[in-house]
């Protein structure tokens, strides 16, 4: 009979909750004569999607017959698409599908489904050496119960990295003498991207203002969350259910010049729906995105002109100078539905036995997520599982988890706490200076092809004022969007 002991250190609260016992069924109440059934949506799509559904098949034909628990996995497209299928399931929507047994959910769509009392409480079914085994940091993120307890059980986490085509990198390189190191701050990115527009512009001289971008980066809503943090400030700080927002004007100015100040100038760039795709079609050289995403990396470039081959460079992604080496922490969990004891303890089971350290890291040698357990969190053991299993493994996802895996220790990840409307909040940052600065480098392209130089062009966009006005109406608009007065 298993017993909930007590946890010291940065474990939530759900290790020192109520433990729900059954009595001294040591297997619980599954019956291997009478399987349940679990029901399981996901977002995987391509061959993560191939790789889950072939884990969920091993775990049906050996622990699952064992113990008496079928999963049946189905992905739900997008994870826009599964956020609304679960909406219309929770709220009963005609012709909405039954709420699945599990689900993967970020921790906004998940808060918003624990407060709606959909959710069961996982600390019921894990006892404080099994809490232990997980990354901190992973657990602490899913304890959005009300009373602290665990709710989304991780799974599958990512962070970001820098990715650059190295074939188009290593001219520039050495014709200006910018290098690798200089990529390391996000000031230091700035200048490259200028030097690189420079460098770019004057090799057509008979052109004026055709330099070309150099940077981009995807998710601009990790870019204010983790850029304010490795400048010390917490954007949103959540303490005992109260949001604050802090937004120090010093700050929001620093992430003003090194994010929309070089996307009007024309040093950045933000064209296809991901970086990825502008640099597989060459109008970016660099770009900062999820360890997930590097199998999206091109493998050359495509333009009107020319098509060739390209290598790659991973990189850390940068930190602001003078700045705490802080990542995104990010990936969704998952959560199981509020149901009966047997359901619940069956999900679990099955989480359990999917985030084991050999299942996990085969799971994310296809879809370059992280391991969530502590002993998996090494490239010696991401080597091991890769030998044993004799697993395939593209170049690009293997190089970029183990230069994840090798700065563990000197990565500290982040995320911020949940709370209501965490989701608006969150499109505030993501959208409101990213369509800004497309629009107004628009209109200085324009007013470039009319005949004015680039400087008097973007003159009047990055002044005192123009930082001012943007502040103001941002800073309203992310309390408006929270739900709190500005």
């Amino acid at each position: 009979m298993k017993k909930a002991g007590r946890l010291t250190g940065p474990l939530c609260l759900a290790a020192v909750m109520a433990w729900t016992l059954w009595g001294c069924k040591e297997k619980g109440p599954l019956d291997p004569d009478d399987p349940v059934t679990l029901t399981i949506w996901h977002y995987y799509n391509g061959s993560q999607q191939a790789a889950f559904d072939a884990l969920a098949e091993k775990f049906n034909e050996t622990v699952g017959r064992e113990k008496g628990i079928v999963v049946e996995n189905y992905s739900q497209g997008s994870v826009a698409d599964l956020e609304t299928a679960v909406r219309d399931s929770a709220e009963g929507k005609v012709g909405a599908s039954s709420m699945p047994d599990i689900f993967s959910s970020y921790a906004d769509t998940a808060y918003e489904m624990e407060l709606a009392g959909a959710l069961a409480n996982l600390s019921d079914y894990l006892d404080d050496e099994e809490l232990a085994a997980y990354v901190d940091s992973y657990i602490e993120e899913g304890c959005i119960g009300q009373d602290g307890t665990l709710r989304i059980f991780p799974t599958a986490k990512s962070t970001e990295i820098m990715m650059i085509n190295k074939t188009d990198w290593e001219p520039f390189a050495s014709a200006t003498g910018t290098t690798l190191e200089d990529l390391k701050t996000m000031e230091g990115v700035t200048r490259a991207a200028q030097a690189y527009y420079q460098w770019t512009d004057g090799l057509t001289p008979d052109i004026l203002g055709d330099g070309k971008a150099f940077y981009g980066r995807d998710a601009v809503a990790n870019y204010f969350i983790i850029g304010m943090k490795q400048m010390g400030v917490e954007l949103f700080q959540v303490k005992e259910g109260k949001l604050t927002i802090n937004l120090p004007k010093d700050q929001a100015r620093r992430l003003w010049e090194n994010y929309y100040v070089p996307m009007v100038k024309g040093y950045f760039g933000a064209y296809g729906s991901f970086r990825s795709d502008d640099v597989k079609t060459g109008e970016i050289l660099a770009y900062t995105g999820s360890t997930s995403s590097a199998m999206y990396f091109p493998g050359q470039v495509e333009t009107e002109k020319d098509n060739y081959a390209i290598d790659y460079i991973v990189a850390a992604a940068p930190v602001f100078e003078g700045g705490e080496n802080y990542a995104v922490q990010q990936g969704a969990g998952m959560v199981v539905s509020k149901s009966d004891e047997r359901h619940e303890y069956a999900a679990v089971e099955f989480l359990k036995w999917f985030t084991q350290a050999d299942n996990n890291l085969e799971f994310g040698c296809v879809s370059g997520y992280l391991p969530v357990l502590k002993e998996a969190a090494s490239p010696e053991k991401l080597d091991q599982v890769i030998s044993e299993r004799q697993l395939s493994v593209a170049p690009k996802t293997y190089d970029c988890l183990v230069a994840v895996l090798k700065e563990r220790d000197n990565l500290t990840l982040y995320t911020n706490k949940s709370f209501v409307n965490g989701s608006a909040a969150r499109k505030i940052l993501e959208y409101d200076l990213a369509d800004k600065a497309a629009k107004d480098r628009e209109d200085v392209v324009n007013m470039v092809r009319q005949g004015k130089s680039p400087e008097e062009a973007w003159g009047d966009y990055v002044t005192e004022e123009a930082f001012e006005q943007w502040y103001d109406s941002f800073y309203d608009a992310l309390n408006r969007a929270a739900g709190k007065q500005g």
